[in-house]
């Protein structure tokens, strides 16, 4: 094989690649670990829309434990906070928080399918959290045209290879409380 013809199949090959890569991109956090007990920011990161179509909207759940939540303005786009009651009480700066932001909607843009973005929010990963646990943030991302549901959790008991999805939920693994 020629070096020009070797040099071709290699290009040739890293650009399959870089065009696969987006479309098994999904909404992740940027940080992937907290404290149990402490301040976290979490950083949706947002790699291009839904199959070609222009993001529009992205709505976060909050799981049960984090608390304390406020979502982060963004230019062009509209915050909707939705509340609710927590299942137990948890302890905030000394005091019982029994209710709070449950999900945060984003809607606006829009965001180019080609384009980059993140969506932001600070809250507290609750003392009463298990270390070594992981919280599920599930995801739906509004488009122009279609929808996509970054919704999916390992099932309970599963080996990792065995629950492998396409549409895996941003998770925040627990890490134990600094002294």
């Amino acid at each position: 094989m020629s070096f020009h013809t070797a040099l071709a199949a290699t290009a040739a090959a890293l650009l399959a690649l870089s065009l696969a890569a987006p479309a098994s991109a999904h909404v992740t956090l940027a940080k992937s670990q907290a404290q149990v007990g402490a301040r976290y920011q979490a950083v949706l990161r947002v790699p291009h829309g839904c199959q070609g179509s222009a993001t529009i909207g992205l709505q976060v759940q909050i799981p049960e434990g984090f608390i304390g939540v406020k979502p982060q303005p963004k230019p062009g786009w509209t915050i909707e906070v939705v509340r609710g009651d927590y299942i137990q009480p948890h302890s905030l700066f000394g005091n019982s928080v029994a209710s709070g932001v449950r999900e945060i909607r984003w809607s606006g843009g829009p965001l180019l399918d080609e384009h980059y973005d993140e969506f932001v929010f600070v809250g507290y990963a609750s003392g009463e959290l298990t270390p070594g646990g992981v919280l599920y943030f599930p995801v739906v991302q509004e488009c122009e045209q279609g929808v996509s549901r970054w919704i999916d959790r390992p099932t309970p008991g599963s080996p990792p290879a065995k629950d492998h999805s396409d549409a895996p939920a941003p998770a925040l693994k627990l890490l134990p409380r600094q002294p």
